[in-house]
């Protein structure tokens, strides 16, 4: 079989859209009959990203074997349609972790073991084996950072050597940015002809620059960039700002882009079909309904600034069940340390629809999550709650319906008399021995559902497997306690028995999931939770 692979790479600026280029690319190649795969390259030393400040780095994704991963992962799946692994994802200090074990393990036969080659080897062992598993025709391969970096000089390096090897099967696209000064009101593309000859110097040509910029590009701009950086026209792709990234691939298709990547290729496809994708990336243009769901969380703002990156699955997730529900939807984003401070503003959660408490870590904000949650029990508001939200909702229950005041996390307090979320054995091992990078409870668990149940009724199937990224257990202790007082216990790991999902059953929609499930959700197929806590936000309504 052979295996062909695109390389995206960023320039002038972070940020500036290679993961859903790269995600979009795939999407229109799919869309001709391909095997399409995707690999995220980090250049941070960091082994995965379940260490980083989701703040500064944006939401981990998990994938099914449970590896911590960069967002843009998400980005793939929920674009192909598929499940990546964690042969899919790599980082800097992953690769040299690898190495590292090699030397140690005497796997080099004696050789000095030297940056290059072995490091540029190791990458395309890696890129080659994730080509591999999946079959793939195409590997899109994106390269983090922005070309001229010194980190990620040694991933643009495996990739020369991969096209040297076989330059007939390994194309370049630069993504970069031109930018439209206010004083001038000209798009400048300077940046990117500097960017693309930063490029060269690391032994690499493009094949192809993608115009990122608040507007089409016009025709004098792309001839120019054409001169002055040597590529074909019609090989300059207008990227221009859309207000949803599912348009993208549309907006790639209308010049002509798998055409002229599969020519490059010399590949002969199918008829390009994206029916069902541009129809759904248009229903928020015809929807009559929107629905107004407001998301209580802390990982929101940094300065001056909102950040919903941290949240980027939970919003996608929310996205898709709305417009399954032919409904436009209306996000807003309520800081839980707002009601600490100030309790008259929990009057405010009535305005919405339906309120959703995604995952997190920590002391901070929590009692004003707790808050949110008693006023959506009793105000009988839809509430969805994940993974920390569906851990609050369990302590909140106890401390006002079971009357245990000092019901709490352990998490937040170690010496609560009523441990309602706990830590299982395990992990009070690693916490102990200071072992937090990759020991949570991570990736896909099976889970049996309660026939006749909101869970149950959503999924209509008898057991699923979901993702989890926690390290506290919901104890099992009190689950006689709950259940006698209306908490319905939902959903089982067969395996461990650990509770994997609460509902109430005097309620419109109170739920809590254990588990992830806006990891699984995707456009063309929203999570079945997901869609049921809309429509009940939508029949509240």
């Amino acid at each position: 079989m052979i295996h062909r692979y695109i390389f995206v790479v960023g320039g002038v600026m972070s940020g500036v859209g290679k993961g859903v280029t790269t995600a979009s690319i795939g999407k229109i190649l799919q869309s001709r009959g391909l095997t399409v795969t995707a690999i995220k390259i980090d250049p941070y030393v960091n082994v995965d990203a379940g260490t980083m400040n989701p703040v500064e780095h944006g939401e981990v994704f998990v994938t099914d074997d449970g590896d911590e991963t960069d967002q843009d992962m998400g980005n793939y799946e929920r674009f192909l349609d598929v499940d990546l692994m964690s042969m899919n994802y790599m980082t800097t200090g992953r690769v040299y972790q690898t190495v590292i074990e090699r030397e140690r393990n005497l796997e080099y036969k004696g050789k000095c073991v030297q940056v290059v080659p072995h490091i540029p080897e190791e990458v395309i062992d890696r890129i080659r084996r994730a080509a591999e598993n999946a079959k793939a025709d195409i590997t899109m391969v994106e390269i983090g950072g922005t070309v001229g970096e010194y980190e990620n000089i040694l991933f643009l390096e495996a990739a020369r050597i991969m096209h040297l090897a076989d330059p007939d099967n390994v194309q370049f696209m630069l993504v970069s940015y031109l930018p439209v000064p206010a004083h001038l009101g000209e798009m400048k593309t300077k940046p990117t002809q500097h960017a693309t000859r930063t490029l060269n110097s690391a032994g690499i040509h493009p094949d192809f620059i993608v115009c990122r910029g608040q507007h089409y590009m016009d025709q004098p701009r792309r001839e120019k960039l054409s001169v002055f950086c040597n590529v074909k026209p019609e090989d300059v792709i207008s990227a221009p700002d859309v207000d949803s990234i599912y348009k993208i691939p549309a907006v790639f298709e209308e010049q002509g882009l798998s055409d002229i990547i599969l020519k490059k290729f010399g590949i002969k496809p199918k008829k390009a079909d994206l029916t069902k994708w541009i129809a759904m990336s248009q229903v928020r243009e015809t929807a009559t309904k929107t629905v107004k769901i407001g998301v209580v969380g802390k990982y929101f703002s940094t300065g001056d600034y909102t950040l919903s990156d941290s949240y980027i699955s939970v919003i996608e997730a929310l996205k898709s069940a709305a417009w399954d529900n032919k409904a436009k939807i209306q996000l807003e984003w309520i800081n839980s340390e707002d009601f600490e401070t100030n309790g008259k503003k929990m009057g405010e959660l009535s305005q919405y629809d339906g309120i959703l408490v995604p995952g997190g870590f920590g002391t901070r904000g929590i009692e004003g999550v707790i808050a949110a949650v008693k006023f959506c029990r009793e105000q009988k508001i839809p509430y969805f709650g994940i993974c920390y939200g569906m851990q609050l909702a369990a302590v909140e229950f106890a401390r006002n319906v079971l009357g245990k005041e000092g019901a709490h996390t352990v998490e937040v307090d170690e010496q609560t008399v009523d441990p309602i979320i706990h830590v299982n054995p395990r992990q009070m091992e690693n916490i102990r021995e200071n072992r937090y990078g990759g020991t949570m409870r991570l990736g896909a668990y099976d889970c049996e559902l309660v026939p006749g149940t909101i869970a149950g009724k959503a999924y209509g199937v008898k057991s699923v497997s979901e993702r989890h990224r926690h390290r506290y257990e919901f104890n099992n202790d009190y689950t006689e306690a709950l259940e006698e007082r209306g908490m319905k216990i939902s959903g089982v790991n067969p395996q461990t028995g650990l509770v994997e999902i609460i509902e109430l059953t005097d309620h419109p929609f109170f739920v809590g999931v254990q588990f992830h499930p806006e990891f699984k959700s995707r456009p063309l197929r929203p999570h079945p939770i997901f869609k049921a806590f809309v429509k009940a936000a939508l029949d509240k309504k």
